[in-house]
């Protein structure tokens, strides 16, 4: 399990729940861009939920819920559990979190310039690493099961 957030971590990325709240959907969409530069990583998504939108639009709020609520995750448990049976239903594997990082995190960069500091790229890298390796501990149980 991961450390615990430090609360400037906490503190910077609830400060860019406004910024993905209104440049979420194409932060999502860019990162899927970058993404799928990978046929193999491409073969695991619905691309019909990418063509029509829906899947950065989903994506888009749960990152803004993550943001909203990075200090009480208590409250995404319904949320988690919904990523980790559709993860576990496409085959999604630990060794895949670091591709959606690499392509997270420019992203936020392409979309919001230089609005997206070090710092907050920072943050939100761990905050993504953080996440990253709940969803990765619930997913092996559910593979194990």
């Amino acid at each position: 399990m991961s450390k615990p957030l430090s609360a400037e971590t906490i503190a910077l990325v609830k400060a860019t729940a406004p910024a993905l709240q209104q440049h979420g959907v194409a932060i999502t969409t860019r990162m899927y861009e970058r993404l799928f530069v990978n046929e193999d990583v491409k073969a695991l998504f619905d691309q019909a939920a990418q063509e029509s939108g829906e899947q950065p639009k989903r994506l888009a709020a749960a990152i803004l819920a993550y943001a909203q609520n990075i200090d009480k995750l208590e409250a995404l448990g319904g949320p988690v559990e919904r990523i980790v049976t559709r993860h576990v239903e496409t085959g999604v594997k630990r060794e895949h979190y670091p591709y959606v990082a690499e392509a997270l995190l420019p992203a936020i960069r392409d979309v919001l310039k230089e609005a997206a500091t070090d710092e907050i790229l920072a943050a939100w890298g761990e905050a993504y690493w953080f996440l990253a390796d709940i969803l990765i501990g619930k997913e092996e149980e559910a593979y194990a099961q």
